[in-house]
């Protein structure tokens, strides 16, 4: 069923998208006070102008909860982790650590905000690698804005082979189309933005003179990972795209700190180490046996069949009824977000968590005060970020299910010549995925929406579908939902604005790159 579009209808459409803009933008308000903002105007909106009624809104609402409970078990699990890991020291001998590596900022900024980024997105899901980075580069000396700025840029280029792939199949599900015609142009497509994505995670972390020091390492590190990820998409192992990328990344990043070049800092500043002052006496391998521990039971979970079975045996899901609005806008029966309980990323994070916990204490690293600390620390950021994520989750609801979504999608689509219209198809997975805050989801929303205008233009449908999944992977890391992520872990909750103001630029960089890449191979 389509609607009836126009310029008013459109406009209409987009008015909750811009609000939420407004308010953080131009007004800095935080994600809860932002997105419920976005929610009254989506609400008002779907009501007098979309024919929304009260059975559809209701749907719309349960539905947000779901999804929104998928998105909380990570956020609080991964604040806790944090906590327990910062309060045993980590985060600070991190910081002092990294100089015995390389005393170079750029080549620190890439390795973590950019590399470890990467290969962390391989295998979680939504916002863990930018709330697990986030507070490394903090505890390099970079700002709190800084650091969620570089690990989101550094994140975007990985997100639709990372989550084991979960992006990739969705567009293949929903397209019908298989790997082997989907992966190579996605593959390229995805390989090229990862070349300004590590150059913007230079930028962002240490200002635009450094470009100059990133463009080579940033040239050598981006193509390599782009050949392995490509190498591994075309011959059917997608699902570790991101995940091989971001070890050859971090391979080769190891190789060059051996070059003078990049391990002296040209100030030779004498710094702290590992083990000195009042982390005297710890082991930094052990202090970071939170994180390394997340690795293990990622990898094990993810790659190792009888265990994922074992823990897949008890989800949760609702089924709803198909809904409608009164000009015909129809959201079929089905199931709600499927939550795997024992075997969601939150859950992970949780087993590491208390893992760690028990480790901590057994070696003194933490006291037994400590746990208070953490508690208190824990539910103080993770409350707002939970308010400004069912916000933004209802927001999203709201517009999907009233065809605001959607008519947002087929305006654009429908205004721009054969030859343009690549150019514009990156733009409508991104902005299907700044609004979902998902490429999952912008995929399963526009993936037959783009197929059925490449095929009305005349179009490659394998280049427009990659176009489609590439925007929205660096779209999902703009989205305001993910912000609150990554704020939330660094003490920036209730600032997402400030954040989302650096970041928007950046990601419309990135998007761009995207849309000139599949222009010029349309006209090749």
């Amino acid at each position: 069923m389509t609607l009836s579009l126009s310029i008013w209808s459109w406009l209409l459409a987009l008015t909750p998208v811009v609000v939420v803009l407004i308010m953080m933008l131009r007004f800095r308000w935080g994600g809860s006070r932002a997105g419920s903002a976005g929610w009254l105007a989506a609400l008002l909106v779907a009501i007098l102008f979309f024919g929304a009624g009260f059975e559809l809104l209701a749907v719309a609402q349960i539905k947000a909860v779901l999804l929104s409970i998928d998105v909380l078990m990570i956020i609080w699990t991964a604040l806790l982790l944090f906590n327990i890991v910062q309060e045993a020291g980590a985060i600070r001998m991190i910081g002092q650590a990294m100089p015995t590596l390389t005393e170079d900022k750029v080549m620190q900024s890439l390795l973590i905000g950019w590399l470890m980024v990467t290969f962390l997105q391989g295998m979680g899901g939504f916002g863990v690698p930018v709330a697990v980075c986030a507070p490394m580069l903090v505890g390099l000396g970079f700002t709190p804005i800084q650091a969620v700025v570089m690990a989101s840029l550094g994140d975007g280029w990985a997100v639709t082979f990372g989550s084991l792939g979960t992006s990739f199949q969705s567009l293949m599900a929903v397209t019908g189309l298989s790997a082997e015609a989907l992966a190579p142009l996605s593959a390229i497509l995805s390989g090229l933005a990862g070349f300004p994505s590590g150059l913007l995670v230079a930028v962002a972390g240490n200002g635009w003179k450094s470009l100059k020091r990133a463009f080579l390492p940033v040239l050598l590190i981006s193509a390599v990972m782009g050949v392995v990820q490509y190498l591994l998409a075309v011959n059917g192992m997608w699902t570790l795209g991101s995940t091989g990328a971001g070890l050859a990344g971090l391979g080769v990043g190891f190789l060059l700190l051996r070059l003078p070049a990049y391990h002296n800092n040209v100030h030779n500043v004498k710094l702290a180490r590992p083990g000195e002052g009042e982390n005297a006496g710890k082991s930094l391998w052990l202090s970071l046996i939170g994180y390394g521990l997340l690795v293990v039971l990622a990898f094990t979970v993810n790659l190792v069949p009888p265990v994922k079975a074992f823990l897949g045996q008890v989800t949760f899901s609702l089924d709803f009824p198909a809904v409608a609005t009164r000009y015909g806008w129809v959201t079929q029966a089905g199931p709600g977000r499927t939550i795997n309980l024992f075997g969601h990323v939150g859950s992970i994070l949780l087993y590491s968590s208390l893992l760690s916990l028990l480790i901590y204490r057994r070696t003194g690293y933490l006291q037994p005060d400590s746990i208070k600390r953490i508690l208190t620390r824990v539910a103080r950021s993770g409350v707002n970020a939970s308010l400004g994520i069912l916000a933004m989750v209802g927001v999203a609801s709201i517009m999907l299910h009233s065809g605001m979504t959607y008519l947002l999608a087929e305006g654009l689509s429908v205004s721009f010549s054969r030859d343009l219209y690549p150019v514009i198809a990156p733009f409508i997975g991104a902005l299907g995925a700044f609004i979902t805050g998902s490429n999952t989801n912008s995929n399963v929303l526009f993936g037959v929406l783009q197929q059925n205008s490449a095929q009305l233009l005349n179009l490659s449908v394998p280049l427009v579908l990659a176009a489609q999944t590439a925007g929205g992977s660096l779209g999902s890391v703009l989205a305001p939902a993910k912000v609150i992520v990554g704020c939330s872990t660094v003490g920036l909750t209730g600032q997402e604005g400030s954040v989302m103001r650096k970041l928007l630029l950046y990601g419309l960089i990135l998007v761009l790159t995207v849309s000139i890449s599949a222009l010029l191979i349309h006209l090749i």
